[in-house]
């Protein structure tokens, strides 16, 4: 081994090839006995992972976007593009993530050992995970809440009821507008519909005034859950009944956790598949509602509309909705597959997960449609008026649409317990990508401080949170959402792809990929090497230029950010992205070498150690690269000492 790679070793040395097995696996709680890392811990099972990833993909973006995109774009028409881009975008991004953790068994940082000079990426990764972290952990307060609220009977959101301040603009159904109506002597009188109907007289244009109107789910939402001030410049004060719930949320996230992967494997057992329960109750009893045939025709039946399949938007919204809801881009896919056994078939998970990931969010739409049906029947509107997507569609629309079911608190329970548990997978492995990240870099220290590490993380977050159950917290959350959710995870992606397949190699990536699964034909191949190589990243730079291209400043609503908001929300893109440039030239100036070229070509050779965690997987074709990491003094790619 030359010196230059020895000048970009990885990211903190674990001594994974020194420590004894026993020695490891006594100061481990979260390492079994039948785990093959005895430094690290493994799944405790197959099925422990398979529910995690599930739990994971499949969170509120199936429920809450996916149906309204769908019924948006042309109903089952939708699927086509929907399905296309799940295999040219989606399985190729998962696959790849997947086995690269997988086969270093490290985190989203330390996995970068492979090319040392974009370890920015994983750092932007930690760093996006971080951000969204603290958005989602409210959206499950929120969640909370309403769990809460939906013990008693009548729901609060059924009618305008005074206990919880509705005001005169409250109504159950639209109020009519009022007609500024010229008199024959000149005069003005403001009159309502019902006096022009019984004196026969009629409402000329421009003379209409309407009366602002609030149903009574969405007054509760902004007025009794929100507390929601008119615009982010007011913050006011914090909602201290979120706070409450925002702790619930970081309590039950910190307790899953306190383990590691051997706690959470069995909290997913109920947390990933009580959904599909949920989903599959709220569809039985929708489909038996009158008017429920409305929706679902809307949604996916013979209100199809193929024709919309010639615009380009209903494209750009499949490819964006099929890459957000495999969560690939954001570390946690990484983090998951980095804790199983070395030959786990990873190929097959990613079948298995991302079918059943598009499978539940058509699933999920069946459900949401068809008591969304019932509800525009009932009130004679078309499924359109009623239709929402995000927090309109589970706060607003599908709670009043709940509200009005016989035994309504029953299945607004069952709603909101599945939001919950849908929200809880996903923190689990948000979190667990953070805190493996931490592990990684200090193992000595931190692995066998695991509870105390899981309880300081969740408290930071925590106190974090706090801006985001303030009164304008929904602006900060809908503002986070704006910016970091999309355009950080696309750069991320694409740098993902080009770094493994253009330079480290896609015949190398290849072969370390058949060192898990085994070896495979050329035909096989032949489909993941288009899509790793140019399909996938053409689809996701169309993606992210076609979003820059119509990019519009956030609202909530009709509310207008202020200016300071979205200069805010660029610095936080900046603040993510501008890691992978900074720690790029830091790798280049450290390497070795006389000419620019020579540095850039070391900083992009793998680092001494990259490989198979452990000694016994490694191989021939690693073997020498393990021989020279014996020598106690080793070079970290990043100035941060181990403690």
């Amino acid at each position: 081994m030359d010196q230059r790679e020895l000048t970009s070793s990885g990211f903190s040395q674990n001594d994974h090839q020194t420590h004894p097995p026993e020695v490891t696996a006594a100061t481990n709680e979260h390492v079994g006995e039948r785990d093959e890392n005895v430094e690290r811990g493994n799944w405790s099972s197959k099925t422990d992972y398979l529910l995690s990833v599930i739990g994971c993909a499949v969170g509120l973006g199936n429920v809450w976007r996916f149906p309204y995109l769908a019924y948006r774009n042309g109903g089952g028409a939708f699927l086509i593009p929907y399905t296309l881009m799940l295999a040219l975008a989606g399985m190729p991004m998962f696959f790849l993530e997947s086995s690269f953790g997988q086969f270093a068994s490290l985190g989203p940082v330390a996995v970068w050992k492979a090319v040392p000079m974009l370890q920015g990426v994983g750092i932007t990764m930690v760093i996006v995970i971080t951000i969204g972290n603290i958005s989602y952990s409210c959206i499950l307060a929120y969640s909370l809440y309403y769990l809460f609220a939906s013990f008693q009977s009548p729901l609060p959101w059924t009618d305008c009821f005074s206990w919880w301040g509705a005001d005169e603009t409250c109504s159950r159904t639209p109020k009519d507008p009022l007609c500024n109506l010229t008199l024959d002597d000149g005069y003005f009188e403001i009159v309502n519909t019902t006096w022009l109907q019984e004196n026969n007289e009629t409402c000329t244009n421009g003379s209409e005034i309407y009366v602002p109107h609030q149903g009574p789910s969405e007054q509760y939402w902004d007025k009794v859950v929100l507390r929601r001030t008119s615009s982010m410049d007011e913050t006011g004060e914090i909602v201290w009944y979120l706070a409450l719930c925002l702790l619930l949320a970081w309590l039950i996230v910190g307790t899953a956790l306190s383990k590691g992967i051997k706690s959470s494997g069995k909290v997913v057992y109920f947390t990933a598949i009580f959904p599909y329960v949920v989903l599959t109750i709220l569809l039985i009893r929708g489909v038996t509602l009158e008017g429920a045939y409305k929706g679902i025709e809307y949604y996916i039946g013979s209100q199809s509309d193929f024709s919309k399949l010639a615009g380009a938007e209903v494209w750009k919204d499949a490819a964006t909705q099929i890459f957000f809801s495999i969560s690939v881009g954001g570390g946690s896919l990484i983090t998951l597959s980095s804790y199983n056994k070395f030959h786990n078939n990873c190929y097959t998970d990613t079948i298995i997960v991302c079918v059943v990931n598009c499978a539940t969010s058509v699933f999920a739409g069946f459900a949401i449609f068809s008591i969304l049906g019932h509800m525009a029947h009932i009130q004679d509107k078309p499924v359109s008026e009623v239709a929402q997507s995000g927090f309109g569609l589970a706060f607003i629309a599908y709670p009043e649409a709940l509200a009005q079911l016989p035994w309504a608190p029953l299945w607004s329970i069952l709603f909101f317990f599945m939001l919950v548990t849908l929200g809880l997978d996903t923190q689990f492995a948000a979190v667990e990508a953070i805190i493996t990240t931490l592990q990684d870099q200090f193992p000595k220290f931190l692995r066998s401080k695991r509870p105390y590490l899981t309880t300081g993380v969740c408290l930071l977050f925590f106190f974090r949170g706090l801006v985001s159950v303030t009164q304008a917290g929904i602006y900060w959350i809908n503002l986070i959402d704006h910016f970091c959710a999309g355009w950080v995870i696309l750069v991320v992606a694409m740098l993902e792809l080009v770094s493994l397949t253009w330079i480290y190699g896609m015949n190398r990536f290849i072969k370390d990929i058949e060192m898990m699964i085994g070896e495979k034909n050329c035909l096989f191949w032949l489909w993941w090497r288009a899509c790793w190589f140019f399909i996938s990243p053409c689809l996701l730079a169309t993606i992210l230029i076609w979003s820059l291209a119509t990019f519009a400043p956030p609202t909530y609503g009709p509310v207008e950010y202020p200016v300071w908001a979205t200069v805010l929300g660029w610095c936080m893109i900046i603040f993510c992205i501008m890691w992978i440039p900074i720690v790029a030239i830091v790798k280049i100036a450290q390497a070795e070498g006389s000419t620019l070229c020579q540095k850039i070509s070391a900083a992009c050779t793998s680092a001494p150690d990259w490989g198979p965690y452990l000694e016994q997987h490694r191989g021939e074709r690693y073997k020498n690269r393990s021989d020279s990491t014996e020598a106690p003094n080793r070079v970290q790619l990043l100035a941060i000492p181990e403690m």
